[in-house]
């Protein structure tokens, strides 16, 4: 479906992609994630078509990008951008029009989205009229709407209420149970973390970490302990086989040291304190990512990451 090929962009003196290869197969949901500033959305423009790689190559459906190719590929850009005067429905088949399809068709399937989106009494409302969340939706639907084999997301959850993420999230398991191949782009690594199969982790526009994401969850699972604690925390943050505790209160989540046994770490525990739960448990992605970039001896530049 796409592949990349040691593809290298540079502005002035920054190298926002590095070296990235990167193979996406037919169907199922594909993570491009990374903090902000990691050079997602400068790969996803190079995919497009929108800017060209100093180096590399860059093949979709393969063959080279093309306007033959566009046609079949969906695509919300981290900017949105509506015409804001134009009423919703026009909008949407103007833009469908220009994806390839006739107005009826556009029309047909304009509106059966804007039911799906609980948005059909605005048909006839000016786009400016709806609030940022409503614009969204559209902006959503117009990616979607010429029905495309690839359906590009560069940071969709941007902006949207708990109720509107949740939405586009069945939307996107939707697609894919449809056989599309969905890529989903950002730095929000616990929105995507159940949605995706497979993800590349990016840092400084270089591969950090690619494959299977349940492969790579377990790979890191026995490094974490999930446990609920009545007592002193110092008693885990002073062992010397525990590398990190993050206290949510009585529930404690703790890593541990590579090699590690995590019996000893529950012993310690129970020796100063009283232990109601207690499971070898699963490392968050965004604790992934963050150990990945230490081994390498990198920095995490996103100061969302850093504090989260």
């Amino acid at each position: 479906m796409l592949e990349l090929e040691n593809v290298i962009k540079t502005y002035d003196e920054l190298r926002a992609v590095d070296d990235l290869s990167v193979s996406i197969e037919p169907g199922g949901i594909y993570g491009l994630l990374g903090p902000n500033g990691a050079g997602k959305s400068t790969t996803i423009r190079m995919i497009m078509g929108i800017i060209h790689p100093d180096e590399g190559r860059i093949r979709i459906f393969d063959e080279p990008f093309s306007e033959k190719t566009k046609e079949r590929i969906g695509y919300l850009p981290e900017e949105r951008g509506l015409y804001r005067r134009m009423k919703v429905l026009e909008h949407l088949v103007f833009l469908g029009e220009i994806k390839g399809i006739s107005s009826d068709v556009a029309a047909k399937r304009a509106a059966e989205w804007l039911e799906r989106v609980d948005l059909d009494e605005w048909a006839d409302k000016n786009v400016d009229a709806l609030s940022k969340g409503m614009q969204q939706k559209i902006q959503f639907v117009s990616t979607v709407l010429h029905d495309p084999e690839l359906v590009i997301l560069d940071e969709p959850f941007t902006g949207l209420d708990p109720i509107n993420t949740q939405f586009l999230k069945d939307i996107v398991i939707d697609m894919k149970d449809q056989g599309k191949t969905v890529i989903l782009s950002t730095h929000l690594m616990d929105q995507v973390e159940k949605l995706c199969e497979k993800i590349c982790l990016i840092n400084k526009g270089k591969k950090v970490l690619e494959g299977d994401l349940s492969r790579i969850k377990l790979d890191f699972s026995m490094n974490v302990i999930n446990l609920k604690f009545s007592g002193d925390i110092k008693v885990l943050e002073n062992h010397p086989e525990v590398e990190k505790v993050r206290s949510f209160g009585q529930d404690l989540s703790v890593t541990i040291k590579e090699g590690a046994d995590p019996a000893q770490i529950l012993r310690a525990a129970l020796d100063k304190g009283k232990v109601d739960r207690y499971e070898v448990g699963e490392m968050s992605l965004h604790d992934i990512f963050i150990t990945k970039v230490k081994e390498e001896g990198g920095e995490v530049e996103d100061e969302t990451l850093k504090n989260s």
